[in-house]
């Protein structure tokens, strides 16, 4: 069994169930065109790989903790950026669907089989 260290980032929309309940398709739009335009591609460009995806956020893996730091900062700069009226908070909170909440990446190691 080969062992190898891993940075993982867990990344979610802030707020999404009250967000689907007031404007389903609105969200699930805006959702998909953040995911589409920002989120996959900026964690392709960090050598991430998205191992797992839910209605409202992902799981991505890095090889090291500054790529999936670099990550996060980078989407939540641009997230920023796209609403400046953001009122920025621990979690970035800026409603209209288009708030992720990024955690703390944590090195872990994974075991596969060769």
């Amino acid at each position: 069994m080969k062992r190898r260290l891993a940075a993982i980032l867990a990344a979610d929309v802030v707020g999404y169930s009250r967000l689907m309940g007031h404007d389903e398709m609105g969200t699930l739009t805006t959702l998909r065109a953040l995911r589409a335009e920002l989120v996959d591609p900026k964690i392709a460009e960090h050598m991430g790989r998205i191992f797992k995806a839910t209605g409202d956020g992902v799981l991505a893996e890095f090889p090291s903790v500054v790529n999936a730091v670099a990550c996060a900062v980078d989407i939540q700069r641009r997230l920023e950026a796209r609403n400046p009226t953001c009122q920025r908070t621990a979690r970035s909170d800026c409603g209209s669907g288009s708030t992720w909440a990024m955690s703390s990446s944590k090195a872990r190691t994974s075991s596969e089989t060769e």
